[in-house]
């Protein structure tokens, strides 16, 4: 790998394949390989939060699988807490009776 040298008393080199300036015989790119890994992941944590698209580890045809499941969450979490404040009413009324 060929390096072109910007700084040689500071052994600063330029690394052509991936355009930046490093120190001499240390290339960056396995470390932006993974940065770049690191960034698609993020940005698929933040798209999660609209629900749609299709997810980096998702299998095809899934697009809107965390929309439909949000909502048979909230769907049965509100079934779950409206029974219970229905079952306190319930329990409220035979006592007063």
């Amino acid at each position: 790998m060929a390096y072109i040298q910007v700084l040689p008393e500071y052994g600063l080199v330029a690394d052509p394949l991936i355009g930046l300036v490093t120190s001499a015989g240390e290339s960056l790119s396995p470390v932006l390989e993974k940065v770049a890994a690191l960034e698609a992941v993020s940005a698929d944590l933040i798209n999660m939060l609209s629900g749609e698209g299709n997810y980096l580890a998702s299998f095809p045809n899934r697009e809107n699988g965390l929309a439909i499941g949000g909502v048979i969450t909230s769907f049965w979490y509100g079934l779950a807490i409206g029974l219970f404040i229905a079952g306190i009413i319930a329990f409220q009324l035979i006592k007063v009776g």
